[in-house]
């Protein structure tokens, strides 16, 4: 009996070594082998982080670049993906698209992106000059500020504080490399030096009876920034403004803007660009509306708020703020079938100290139409008509 213990025993032994060993060689295969995250996503390889400013990296291997805003890009979950075109609806009271549209551009410039800016204006170099400059941080102007550089300045002691400023603009940021999304001062024009040494491409949609040549340069300037190369240098951008202008001839052809649109898609889809593209609503006939609309990948629209609209002013909290609104019709989602639901789809647009461009959810007003921090006497606790510092 004893024997057969020890026999028995060892082949325990022995059986155990060898299911630990496949286990080993499957669970080594199994990290070899490329994973589903889920059976919605496409099953595709990892990529690094790329090191380029101005793109970051999200779910499924999509790279984004920045709108330009910061509450944009948490609203759209990072920004544009690259090879996706935007749309966005403008409202013929009010060029609230021209905030968004000079943002995109300015964000561009800053990272040594290549632009190309399309307008049925007869000189659209001039809009360059018209895009805002990054705005500087707290911490990079106190970094800058050297007390024993300042002695050696003989000048008036009032223009002390565009030293650390001026020096600023002149190094630029501290370790060479620009934020993923920059504030920007829309009332400070942006610098030469961002314009300067640059690809910028500037055509005039102004009497042209065709879009076969603005077509030829849009393939022209993607042609440089190809997708699957293997090697992600930089990323584009092809910023257009109201693409259904009446200065166009060919504003009247339809299916031909419509082939247009469907052209450049397919271009920057296959490329490391992103296309925006302004367009008046109102002005087009719904079905083709309907049309330009579904082949977005992005869909935004901008309408302007009435200034002594009484009903809306009582019903949202900060509309003496607002400027405008805009509203989220689609988010662009690659490599996956699972659509991006918002939390909301509607936000105000203001301007933060007459310079900053935010974005912010709507908020319900209270009930007596007030814009203070109390409900009313009524809704008070201490049932008491005079309020006092514990009512609430």
């Amino acid at each position: 009996m004893a024997d057969g213990g020890g026999c028995y025993g060892e082949g325990t032994e022995v059986f155990e070594s060898t299911v630990s060993g496949i286990v080993e060689d499957i669970v080594s295969s199994m990290a070899a082998t490329k994973t589903r995250s889920s059976s919605f996503s496409r099953n595709i390889s990892v990529a690094s982080t790329p090191q380029i400013p101005g793109l970051k990296c999200g779910p499924n291997g999509t790279i984004f670049v920045s709108s330009g805003i910061p509450d944009l890009d948490k609203i759209l979950g990072g920004g544009f993906p690259l090879g996706s075109l935007v749309m966005v609806m403008e409202d013929i009271e009010a060029p609230h698209h021209m905030l968004l549209l000079r943002n995109f551009m300015s964000q561009g410039l800053v990272h040594h992106q290549p632009l190309l800016y399309a307008s049925p204006s007869s000189e659209p170099k001039s809009f360059l000059g018209t895009l805002p400059s990054p705005v500087l941080s707290k911490d990079d102007k106190s970094r800058d500020h050297d007390p024993e550089q300042e002695k050696g300045l003989r000048i008036a002691w009032q223009y002390r504080k565009y030293f650390g400023e001026h020096q600023q603009n002149m190094e630029g940021p501290r370790d060479g490399k620009p934020e993923y999304c920059t504030d920007f001062d829309l009332r400070k024009p942006l610098e030469r030096r961002f314009l300067s040494g640059q690809r910028i491409d500037c055509v005039s949609l102004a009497g042209s009876p065709s879009l076969d040549t603005f077509r030829d340069r849009c393939s022209t300037f993607l042609a440089q920034l190809p997708r699957y190369d293997g090697n992600l240098t930089s990323a584009g951008r092809i910023a257009v403004q109201s693409f259904y202008a009446p200065q166009c001839e060919y504003s009247n052809r339809e299916w031909e803007m419509l082939s247009f649109i469907r052209s450049l898609k397919s271009m920057v889809r296959y490329s490391n660009a992103v296309a925006v593209i302004t367009f008046p609503p109102s002005l087009v006939s719904p079905s083709f509306s309907k049309r330009w609309q579904h082949l977005a990948d992005t869909l935004l629209s901008v309408k302007a708020i009435p200034d002594e609209d009484k009903e809306l002013a009582n019903l949202l909290t900060g509309y003496n703020d607002m400027v405008g609104l805009l509203n989220v019709h689609k988010v662009a989602h690659f490599n996956t079938q699972v659509p991006v639901i918002l939390e909301a789809t509607t936000f105000s647009i203001k301007l933060k100290k007459r310079r900053s461009l935010v974005l912010e959810c709507l908020n319900q007003a209270p009930i007596d139409g007030s814009s203070g921090t109390s409900y009313g006497t009524s809704g008070s606790c201490s049932g008491s008509s005079k309020t006092g510092i514990l009512d609430f």
